[in-house]
């Protein structure tokens, strides 16, 4: 059944490269981890692909293979200003928005204020969209938008279900908030305005050009500098389902392609990975063997978070392929072959709290 499974999605990638040929596509934040990872694949598809970032988290050195060699246009600008979105908007199929101010745990719990400015952003986007005839908006959500209280026992064999989003709302901290409330907005403007869209919420994405301040990346970051005692922030029981990149970017695609009502889909895998046991994994491949000191004074999020990936298995044919264990390998390699010791060493602890 797995393998009919993998044909199957097979055959619809195959099926969305081809509707991607040719279409006038947006990607904002497109400089960014997952953005420039989706920048890479609608590239590859010949879709005309439009980037606009703030490069306040993104790199142009993300895409800059592309930006060298002309095949597509960059601007570098904020959406928050209105008449920016809307120049930007304009012409656009299908808008991937992935602009955010976000960060991993350490980023989102300390610095709520700056997160809460996601509801402008979104608003300032959403607006433009509908004013300029979009035909599609493709919203990078998130696992942050279930609610706190069903995500607090490690015990509990828990796959969170998109019906479980609903009142009493309870999201986590104000990028879940911000996060939940973009979904709502899009399907009141599917239900008043006829904009197409969909809700891709990520669940703890990992995988080459992510951010030390994202828990896989912060364990690599510690191997890689020897870090001695190494530290893990919490108890290490918190259960987390970290999903490689190009599995979030294969199912945005295919939502991209296929939904059109402004609902949610999960893209997560069900793998239920407890964080000292990824510490060990990683400390495993990196030949690093340090003494481990928990630090349960610093921010953890919740104690359980899975997806259940069962709507987008059904409605997508999507399901990951790539399992924890190698894409880890993957990542290591290309930390350890794009980084200098000495510089990770002298920036990781403001990296692990900032953009």
């Amino acid at each position: 059944m797995k393998v009919q499974s993998v044909k199957d999605q097979d055959s619809r990638s195959q099926e969305v490269a081809r509707a991607f040929v040719g279409r006038p596509v947006l990607v904002t934040g497109g400089a960014s981890f997952i953005g420039s990872h989706l920048v890479d694949a609608l590239v590859a598809m010949n879709a005309r692909v439009h980037v606009i970032d703030d490069l306040t988290s993104g790199k142009l050195a993300n895409i800059s293979r592309h930006v060298d060699s002309g095949a597509f246009e960059f601007q570098h600008a904020d959406l928050l200003d209105p008449q920016v979105a809307a120049k930007v908007v304009a012409g656009m199929h299908t808008v991937f928005h992935l602009a955010a101010n976000h960060g991993g745990r350490g980023y989102v719990d300390r610095h709520q204020a700056d997160c809460a400015a996601n509801l402008l952003l979104d608003g300032v986007v959403f607006r433009a969209c509908r004013l300029a005839g979009v035909e599609k908006v493709v919203y990078a959500s998130s696992g942050c938008v279930y609610p706190n209280h069903l995500q607090t026992d490690p015990t509990q064999r828990l796959f969170l279900t998109e019906d479980q989003v609903g009142p009493p709302y309870d999201a986590d901290n104000m990028y879940g908030w911000a996060k939940l409330m973009g979904e709502l907005t899009l399907r009141a403007l599917y239900r008043e305005h006829g904009l197409k869209s969909v809700s891709c919420r990520y669940f703890t994405v990992y995988g080459p050009r992510g951010h030390e301040n994202h828990a896989v990346l912060a364990m690599i970051a510690r191997a890689f500098i020897r870090q001695d005692p190494f530290e893990v922030w919490g108890s290490g029981r918190q259960i987390r389902n970290w999903t490689y990149v190009s599995d979030i970017v294969a199912g945005t695609l295919l939502a991209a392609a296929h939904i059109d009502d402004a609902r949610a889909v999960n893209l997560g895998t069900r793998e239920r990975i407890r964080v000292i046991d990824a510490v060990r994994r990683v400390l495993r491949v990196t030949g690093h063997r340090p003494e481990i000191r928990l630090r349960e004074d610093m921010p953890i999020g919740p104690m359980n978070r899975v997806a259940d990936s069962s709507l987008a298995e059904r409605l997508l044919n999507w399901m990951p392929r790539v399992r924890f264990e190698d894409g880890l390998r993957m990542t290591i390699d290309w930390y350890i072959n794009t980084h200098c010791r000495n510089d990770v060493a002298a920036r990781l602890a403001h990296r692990l709290t900032e953009r």
